[in-house]
């Protein structure tokens, strides 16, 4: 198993392509045989030509080529699995706590489906977390479209003409995306308030100059997978409330709150809002999962009664599609590199390794992952 097709994507606002032509060059040096479908790297700024020069094999459709493919990857979920072959191993996006459907049809068929979002967070695995490295990239340009429409500057300014204050900026959730918002607002020079269910990020939060909001919610954590533990109700409440008062004096906010697999937390609703001073922006990046923010819509910019922005801040890492490839290629290419035997130059899908164990979800025409079976 080596031959690999890197397919170009068909939502048309997907920027990203899941393999650059470094990497392709580095996995043919090794083994693999690469077919790219033409204009795959387009918007991310890869030609075919650049492909041609990595040593792929440039096809017209991946249609064409799934008869000859072993390996097939691409960003997110396919529209149709039609014409893939019997044990093709194909990875991407799954979407697998929505898409019982699709797994059922991966299933069927006989493929082997890997969902890139269930690679475990492990140590081992970092270098294969696409969710890290794009939200990172998401987290930066959350700053930047907040900033771009804020009427105010962010740094401190002093001119002859008066002093201008900082922007205040409050990041909700200090994941990935989280930290990468604090660190660029404090570039930009904003004062920066940041807030946890888990206290452990603290001392993270301190060391990137930025605030930390303390809120006694009584027992938190995190789940063994490095996400935050669900909230009671209560808790909810109470975090809600607090968060109100910092919402009230930021000129930007920033939610990151994602829990993988359920509906996002409602953090601010109407009612905050309203208390907010008009011109705020507030960004909103679990759009896609139900949303943090009230009222927010995925891949649309909404203006409250009062003139606080709400932007939808979803796959924000399309936006620089240049560098989030080169990430998600190099996360597909430590985990093809990862299974792959240089002896026998073949490519080994092994489930005693407990990373293929964690995200191939169909194999020998069934659902085998434990969280997803009938």
């Amino acid at each position: 198993m080596k031959k690999v097709l890197v397919c170009r994507e068909k939502d048309e606002r997907e920027t990203r392509v899941s393999l650059i032509p470094d990497d392709v060059k580095k996995l043919i040096s090794m083994g693999f045989e690469i077919k790219v479908v033409s204009k795959a790297g387009l918007k991310s700024g890869f030609s075919d030509e650049a492909y041609k020069n990595a040593g792929a094999q440039i096809v017209d459709s991946e249609e064409s080529a799934y008869s000859d493919s072993q390996i097939i990857v691409r960003i997110m979920k396919p529209e149709s699995i039609k014409g893939i072959q019997k044990d093709t191993l194909h990875l991407s996006y799954m979407d697998p706590f929505n898409q019982k459907e699709l797994l059922n049809e991966f299933a069927s068929q006989g493929v082997q489906a890997v969902s890139l979002e269930m690679i475990p967070r492990t140590t081992l695995a970092q270098k294969m977390d696409v969710q890290s490295s794009q939200t990172s990239l998401a987290g930066y340009v959350a700053v930047l479209n907040a900033a771009s429409h804020l009427p105010k500057a962010l740094p401190m300014m002093v001119t002859p003409a008066g002093t201008i204050n900082p922007a205040r900026v409050f990041v909700i959730g200090v994941g990935v995306a989280g930290l990468q918002a604090i660190a660029t607002a404090k570039r930009l020079g904003a004062r920066v308030d940041a807030f946890d269910t888990r206290p452990v990020v603290e001392e993270q939060v301190k060391s990137l100059g930025a605030s930390f909001l303390k809120i006694d919610l009584g027992e938190m954590g995190q789940t063994d997978q490095g996400y935050a533990k669900e909230l009671t109700p209560e808790q909810i409440a109470k975090q809600k409330e607090a968060q109100a008062k910092v919402c009230e004096k930021s000129n930007i906010v920033i939610t990151t709150a994602k829990v993988f697999g359920r509906k996002a937390p409602r953090l601010i609703e109407k009612n905050v809002l309203d208390r907010m001073m008009p011109g705020s922006i507030v960004v909103d990046m679990a759009c896609s999962t139900g949303g943090n923010v009230e009222g927010s819509k995925l891949f649309e910019n909404i203006v409250t009664e009062n003139g606080v922005t709400i932007m939808s801040g979803d796959m924000l890492e399309r936006q620089v599609p240049y560098d989030a490839s080169k990430m998600f290629s190099g996360n597909i290419t430590a985990f093809l590199t990862h299974f792959y035997d240089k002896e026998t130059k073949e490519f080994n899908v092994n489930l005693e390794d407990e990373i293929m164990k964690g995200c191939l979800l169909t194999q020998d025409g069934k659902i085998i992952h434990e969280r997803f079976k009938n």
